[in-house]
């Protein structure tokens, strides 16, 4: 193996870490611009996200009864056993 190769097989996985201590750091830099939302906010959205999943529920619930009801009527008004 020629100097050239060898040293293009080594500079390879030190590329590679370099990428990523450079994400790393980026990743940081980023997460400390975030704006987190304070708990009231999170108890708030938490509570409108619970609220509306119970009231979907419910609604499809007395959809299903419903639709149900009205198939097994329709088929014992029409014959079928």
């Amino acid at each position: 193996m020629d100097a050239v190769k060898e040293n293009a097989v080594i500079a390879k996985p030190r590329e590679w870490i370099t990428q990523v201590k450079e994400g790393w750091r980026n990743v940081v830099a980023e997460m400390q611009k975030v704006t987190w939302p304070s708990r009231n906010e999170v108890v708030g959205t938490t509570t409108v996200v619970l609220v509306t999943t119970v009231v979907f529920a419910v609604f499809l619930w007395v959809c299903d009864w419903g639709f149900g009801n009205g198939i097994l009527w329709l088929l014992k008004r029409f014959g079928a056993s």
